[in-house]
């Protein structure tokens, strides 16, 4: 608390005590010819809870003794002075002293238990529901001074270092959580720190232990994500890895023998076996070393003005043969992105491919180039039995494929890969299906400044 607001609560402190003494003189000064004079005497403890609620024991003592002075001054005879003709009223006065001073004490003591529990309640709460215990710890540190009566607290997590001599250790059970220092101990507020200190320390140990577990979770977690990850990744190597070897095994052992009189179109069948299976083990060892680029956040991206007509017409050059299934639409300004076009070809094709796979083989896949706003969109649509609303996000995840697609062939890293591409860029990637109508793939890229 600063001096200013010291000295403004004190002054605002004697001004309603003088307000209170007055209003409880008047309403006894209204009510003595209804009511005995010394039973109106109870009515100043109206004056005096006030006071000791909300300033303290020694306002309060103030307000009594005050109390006192002005009921015998206005209402005892002599009446307009400070003696008593009855020395009766003297014990009156004295019990009446005492009754006040123990019931602000009491008054007083609930206020520090309230503000002591209220806290308690603030420091339960923003250690369980926020961050970094440290930080939390630091934030509240005024609010356990002025709890502790001191003028400033700093409170450490850990044992305390041998310079902390007057630290009071933060104890939970057996084990030290923490210390707080505290400068400027005011006077009287041991019974204070004898009461907070070990309800401070059990609610850092909760904090301390709520935070040690959620890393836990966090890093079992990952754990968890990683162990899924590589047994997919051992199932899709020794399935895909393993059938296109045992092809190129195959068609090469039965080249390789000389006992095995081969027809030149049976020779160049087999050729084209092995040629075909090395094709696409090639593809899913680029697929993995790509999933693998993506994951670890390894992915050098070079943006750079080039239009989207351009990067689908690239993307269907590099799949051959199979590009010739596939209608393009293009809008008659083609629009100009600002990515990388390395990286949003191998995008294009990858849900281009996909697409193939899934549609008949009498049916085209078409591709739509538009523009929104400040995105350029590239659609890609398919005949195929479509994709379940369940896993339109879960097809996206590495090693993971539709119930649709148990006869096809492929690892599921296509669509990971396409997605994980186009966020690089700037993009996003989505998928959208209907109940016999297919499935559209949906690629937005951002469009470069009109000045570019």
């Amino acid at each position: 608390m600063t001096a200013n607001a010291d000295v403004e609560r004190r002054l605002s402190g004697v001004a309603a005590s003088v307000v209170l003494v007055f209003v409880i003189t008047g309403v006894i000064e209204l009510l003595k010819p209804h009511v005995p004079v010394l039973s109106l005497a109870v009515l100043y403890l109206f004056a005096v809870l006030p006071i000791a609620v909300f300033w303290g024991l020694a306002y309060s003592i103030a307000v009594s003794v005050g109390c006192m002075l002005a009921f015998n001054f206005f209402f005892l005879p002599p009446l307009y002075t400070l003696t008593l003709a009855d020395s009766r009223n003297w014990f009156a006065l004295a019990v009446f002293l005492v009754t006040a001073v123990v019931v602000s004490e009491l008054a007083a003591g609930l206020r520090r238990r309230a503000t002591e529990s209220a806290l308690l309640a603030e420091i339960a709460t923003s250690l369980l529901a926020h961050g970094s215990v440290a930080e939390q710890l630091q934030q509240l540190a005024p609010d356990v001074a002025r709890a502790m009566q001191a003028d400033r607290a700093r409170i450490a997590l850990g044992q305390a270092s041998a310079g902390d001599g007057g630290a009071y250790p933060l104890v939970a059970g057996a084990r030290q959580i923490g210390s707080v220092a505290l400068e400027g101990r005011h006077s009287g507020a041991a019974a204070a720190r004898r009461r907070l200190l070990p309800a401070l320390g059990s609610l850092v140990a909760v904090a301390v232990d709520r935070e040690r577990l959620a890393q836990e979770a966090v890093e079992a977690e990952a754990l968890r994500r990683s162990d899924a990850l590589k047994t997919a990744m051992l199932r899709a190597v020794s399935h895909d890895l393993r059938t296109p070897l045992m092809a190129i095994l195959t068609a090469a052992s039965a080249l390789s023998r000389e006992d095995l009189e081969l027809e030149p179109h049976d020779r160049d069948e087999l050729l084209g076996t092995i040629l075909a299976e090395a094709r696409r083990l090639d593809v899913l060892v680029g697929n993995l070393l790509d999933l693998s680029r993506l994951q670890a956040g390894a992915v050098h991206t070079e943006p750079a003005p080039c239009a989207v007509d351009d990067l689908v017409v690239q993307a269907l050059g590099e799949m051959g043969p199979r590009a010739e299934r596939v209608q393009v639409s293009l809008p008659d300004h083609a629009p100009i992105a600002r990515v990388d076009s390395q990286q949003v070809e191998r995008a294009l094709v990858n849900l281009i491919e996909n697409a193939l796979k899934y549609s008949p083989s009498d049916e085209p896949v078409r591709v739509q180039v538009t523009s929104h706003g400040a995105l350029g969109v590239v659609r890609v649509i398919d005949h195929g039995p479509g994709v379940e609303r369940d896993e339109l996000e879960r097809i996206f995840e590495p090693f993971q494929r539709g119930r649709s697609a148990r006869t096809v062939r492929g690892a599921g890293l296509g669509l990971a890969i396409a997605r994980g591409f186009a966020e690089a860029s700037g993009g996003r990637v989505w998928a959208e299906s209907r109940d016999g109508q297919g499935a559209t793939f949906t690629l937005e890229l951002p469009l470069a400044e009109a000045s570019a």
